[in-house]
């Protein structure tokens, strides 16, 4: 089944975090997580959410995402976005939905 991690992303330093932005990529491709959304304006629906910046990823299995997130590679450039960024996130499993499928 599909997961999903979901961050909220606080930027400090954009140098850094722009060399994060550079090395990350190639690293969630080897554990078979692609991008969703990186960025982009958040616009509110209901409530007050408070976001800054939303990146939201796509992997396999959350065997896979949790493979990235503990990664050798992963480690330092993750060290990179620890001091350019603040970061919320979550991990949420996704459902297959067909034509036929749930409405939510």
């Amino acid at each position: 089944m599909s997961v999903y991690i979901i961050a909220d992303i606080t930027i400090k330093d954009r140098d850094a975090y722009t060399e994060y932005q550079r090395l990350v990529p190639s690293i969630i491709e080897k554990f078979g997580g692609r991008y969703l959304v990186r960025g982009g304006e958040v616009i509110s629906e209901v409530g007050e959410w408070g976001l800054s910046r939303i990146v939201m990823l796509k992997f396999p299995s959350a065997a896979d995402a949790q493979a990235f997130s503990t990664s050798d590679e992963y480690a330092p450039v993750a060290e990179i976005r620890h001091k350019a960024a603040d970061t919320r996130s979550f991990m949420v499993e996704g459902i297959e939905i067909g034509n036929d499928g749930p409405a939510y």
